[in-house]
């Protein structure tokens, strides 16, 4: 059931839970990302970085090219608080998070000045979270139990300009599951004039919670927006769940299509139970149906790797990080460009030998659309690479000394 309900409190803007750095996303979940906070005639990039000490988040830098050059977090930058932050961009203005292990958090949200500097518009205390989109000229954030009795998720509107909540819905996730177990939200993301919500099936029994009984199904719950009252699940069986815990896993294009990308990575008790390959779906714009014509088997064409997370290029191409193992969840990270429309996959190439970790929600694509702008950290040092979603080749530019990078976003002033 859903109960809509009014208010315009300052309290519960987002403050999340997250898997590390293989979750995604791109700096622009649907357009417009980037017109608020008055003129856009340039861009300033904003590059988080951790330098792993105890207690410490990440640094907040700035630098109006990321293609050349270094920037360091030594005596540099915007100190954050805490010891996970993470992050989402709205209407021109860029909102860090602080994860609260399921209290509320505070929420810092700045964004540029007529010169460029990024200044402090707003800090306050939030619901701890495990979804944040950019819908319309909100930020809607989900908070999914995953265990015990309680089994409302909540759903929280939140005006992106103004950083007041402006609706709260409730889903029961038991219900919505209909089978024994209950969903969990991986993300949510604007198809048209509605929010899709991909879902796992997990049992949520305190023992094996995020393990499942139904490993080998997708679905994807269909709400209007702004009232968020579920309209219908979208279901299929060709392979497993969309995204994963706190990752991103269906997109639409420029076309108005929505593709959706499983790892088939479903596990019961520690253990792989995904029988069906790691693929990507596909809804046609207009319908709330899978496309029964249109299945793209990522793992045969890979040669058996399994989809990690993914980040939206343009025109059809995206990149795709890749479990390191074959037929596996696990193994470094492998990089890739998957083209939907031609069911092309093409591993990236000039990419260093070893990577120990690299951005993915948190990317973001060059302004001609062509290419991915990507953090990778390695042994030898941390960079900031484009990734070109035509050739998949890599090419590397500014280095980011002091830290690791965690973060890329970009804001207009």
């Amino acid at each position: 059931m859903i109960n809509m309900k009014r208010n315009s409190k300052l309290a519960s803007l987002l403050a999340l839970i997250a898997f590390t750095t293989f979750s995604c996303s791109s700096d622009s979940d649907n357009p417009g990302e980037e017109t608020g906070g008055g003129v856009t005639s340039k861009t300033k990039y904003i590059i988080t970085a951790t330098t792993g000490a105890t207690g410490v988040a990440d640094y907040l830098l700035t630098a109006d090219d990321v293609s050349t050059g270094s920037i360091t977090t030594i005596g540099n930058g915007v100190e954050q608080d805490g010891t996970y932050r993470y992050y989402i961009t709205a209407e021109n203005n860029f909102f860090s998070l602080l994860y609260g292990q399921g209290n509320p958090g505070a929420v810092t949200t700045y964004n540029l000045d007529a010169t460029g500097k990024l200044v402090k518009k707003s800090d306050f205390q939030a619901e701890t979270v495990h979804v944040f989109a950019h819908i319309n000229k909100d930020i809607l954030t989900i908070k999914v139990p995953r265990s015990g009795a309680a089994s409302i998720a909540s759903m929280y509107k939140i005006d992106a300009e103004q950083s007041i909540i402006t609706g709260e819905a409730q889903q029961d996730t038991k219900i919505l599951a209909g089978n024994g177990e209950r969903a969990f939200f991986t993300w949510a993301t604007q198809v048209g004039e509605k929010v899709f919500m991909p879902y796992m099936s997990i049992k949520g029994d305190g023992v094996d919670n995020f393990g499942t009984v139904n490993p080998d199904s997708t679905w994807v719950a269909v709400y209007n927006y702004p009232e968020l009252k579920l309209e219908k699940v979208i279901k299929d069986n060709r392979t497993s769940y969309l995204g994963a815990y706190f990752t991103n896993g269906l997109f639409q294009d420029e076309k108005g299509d929505a593709y959706g990308f499983s790892g088939a990575i479903a596990t019961s008790n520690a253990v792989l139970a995904s029988k069906k390959p790691s693929a990507i779906v596909k809804i046609k714009k207009g319908t709330t149906e899978f496309d029964q014509s249109y299945f793209f088997n990522v793992e045969e064409k890979s040669g058996g790797y399994k989809i990690s997370s993914t980040s939206y290029i343009s025109n059809g191409k995206f990149l795709l990080l890749m479990y390191g193992n074959v037929g596996a969840n696990s193994g470094a990270v492998k990089m890739a460009v998957a083209d939907v429309y031609n069911q092309t996959f093409t591993w990236v190439t000039n990419v260093p030998a070893t990577l120990t970790s690299a951005t993915t929600r948190y990317n973001i694509t060059t302004e001609d659309g062509n290419s991915a702008i990507v953090g990778i950290n390695t042994p030898e040092g941390n960079w900031i690479y484009t990734i070109n979603g035509t050739t998949a080749v890599a090419t590397r530019g500014m280095k980011v000394e002091g830290g690791q990078i965690t973060a890329i976003a970009k804001l207009k002033y």
